[in-house]
């Protein structure tokens, strides 16, 4: 049940911005920004899941692309993880028959930004237009997720930093706002989803600038799953 938000730059060659939220078992190894897998995706950089190898998120510089995943529901029968589907989505594959459980895929690249949905029927692409969009575990800017119409127009609303701060100075301000709400309220985007059945709690937050000459990746994790605590961003990793 992560969340992301992302800018689409309406201007050609402007950079897309991006703040993904992760939420997973704090028990499930991960290890922070890093490049994991040399040897079979050299360049790329992304979380790993220490547990089954793939990437929740992963950046390639030299292609301009990034790629995260999100839960959806779950599938009878998957054999494959998740986090291979994002490593293939790093080096130009689109999945096309997956054997996971249901994900919503963002990319963003020099093409634009899209959402590839699995639900374990069919395999769904959807082009984001120019604009703020907000997706978790169903569709994108989906009026059925209380998280998105609680916070959406916000995120649209916020203003532009000052020159002189990061990018995602306000959206993480506008985060920290939103972890007022008790992590165990559906329109929480610092959650604690276990009262849904679903054990996992917030644990991480990356922001992300893609543009046409590369990928600027920032990372900081939560003292304590599922409580904001002002998390801090570590300068962009390249």
């Amino acid at each position: 049940m992560c969340t992301v938000i992302l800018h689409v730059p309406a201007e050609s060659g402007a950079p897309a911005h991006v703040l993904a939220i992760r939420d997973e078992d704090p028990a499930r190894a991960w290890d922070p920004p890093g490049p994991w897998w040399p040897e079979s995706h050299p360049g790329v950089v992304g979380v790993r899941d220490a547990r089954a190898g793939g990437a929740w998120l992963a950046a390639d510089s030299a292609r301009s692309r990034l790629a995260v995943i999100l839960n959806r529901r779950e599938v009878a029968g998957a054999t494959q993880s998740r986090g291979e589907v994002v490593l293939d989505a790093v080096d130009g594959r689109r999945p096309a028959q997956p054997r996971t459980n249901g994900f919503n895929l963002v990319v963003v690249d020099r093409e634009g930004a899209r959402v590839t949905s699995w639900d374990g029927t069919s395999v769904r692409e959807s082009v984001l237009e120019p604009g703020v969009h907000m997706i978790a575990h169903d569709d994108v800017d989906d009026p059925a997720t209380p998280r998105i119409v609680r916070w959406l127009p916000e995120f649209a609303a916020a203003p532009p930093p000052a020159a002189s701060a990061p990018w995602w100075r306000e959206w993480m301000l506008l985060l920290e706002h939103s972890a007022e709400l008790p992590p165990t309220d559906d329109r929480a985007i610092v959650r604690d989803n276990r009262p849904y059945g679903v054990e996992t709690l917030s644990l991480l937050v990356c922001a992300a600038t893609v543009g046409p000459e590369g990928v600027d990746l920032a990372y900081g994790e939560l003292a304590e799953p599922g409580q904001w605590n002002r998390v801090r961003l570590v300068e962009p990793v390249r």
